[in-house]
């Protein structure tokens, strides 16, 4: 309707999942190049009404970093297992020990999961192998639970491949920061929403969830705010039998609309 007075840039977003193409724009000059002065981001969520809203100043979603643990050892006959130094034992301990960072090192009232999603050892029933890989993902919501959490991994994986007289190497990598909500940005995005669904249909303080969104980086770059929109009763995103819900599209067009309605009224 362009019935604003201003200019609106509107983001395609690609390579979310994994490659990180929100980080990508911003280091390419995306901000400066469409002379972007806030951002703001909408996410339909499984699990919550149909028409109904949540976010909540600070940390909505959580980092999310990812590793690779390689473990060198030295196999032999699965009959002599004396002889050799075991890497699926070693690779267990870790797997173990790597459960106790959440439970023993970090504050309960923090946030960390720590998770190894891949465990890769061996080829033949009656060898042990030489070695062995595991790789994970570590979600947390504050920088220093953040560090403490690599700290850990790495002490864990080196001194744990010691004790059984083998040697392990930790590939850590930094992946997606924490989508940090700015607090101005983020009560001009629930006035919207209230206007678009009822005050009672916003949820201003919304749980954080520990998936992880690329959307960071562009909160990073410029103040703004994320938003979950409810897409019903479905299976979860990332479900093979998640389904987006048509019925939620009129109202996210309109939180849009209204969002640039209001910030940049044609009469000001």
């Amino acid at each position: 309707t362009r019935n604003f007075d201003g200019s609106v840039a509107v983001i395609f977003q690609p390579a979310e999942e994994g490659g990180g193409g929100g980080r990508e724009m911003v280091d390419d000059g995306m901000m400066d190049r469409f002379n972007i002065q806030e951002v703001y981001g909408l996410h339909n969520w499984p699990g919550v009404p149909v028409g109904s809203f949540g976010t909540r100043p600070g940390a909505l979603m959580a980092a999310t970093d990812i590793f690779t643990i390689d473990i060198q050892a030295s196999g032999g006959h699965a009959a002599k297992p004396h002889e050799t130094i075991d890497p699926i034992v070693i690779a267990s301990h870790i797997i173990l020990a790597l459960q106790s960072i959440a439970s023993r090192n970090v504050d309960p009232i923090e946030s960390v999961v720590v998770s190894v999603t891949t465990c890769n050892a061996g080829t033949a029933f009656n060898v042990i192998p030489d070695t062995a890989s595991l790789n994970g993902t570590v979600r947390t919501l504050s920088e220093a639970v953040r560090d403490l959490t690599e700290k850990r991994i790495q002490e864990i994986v080196e001194h744990t491949a010691k004790a059984h007289g083998a040697t392990a190497v930790l590939d850590y990598k930094r992946n997606y920061p924490v989508v940090m909500n700015h607090e101005k940005e983020t009560a001009f995005a629930v006035d919207i929403a209230s206007g678009i669904s009822g005050e009672d249909k916003v949820d201003t303080d919304a749980n954080p969830t520990m998936g992880g969104e690329d959307f960071a980086f562009m909160l990073n770059a410029r103040p703004g705010s994320f938003i979950f929109l409810g897409n019903g009763d479905t299976a979860p995103v990332h479900h093979p039998k998640y389904n987006f819900n048509d019925e939620i599209i009129p109202i996210g067009c309109s939180y849009w609309a209204k969002l640039v309605e209001t910030a940049m009224p044609i009469n000001r």
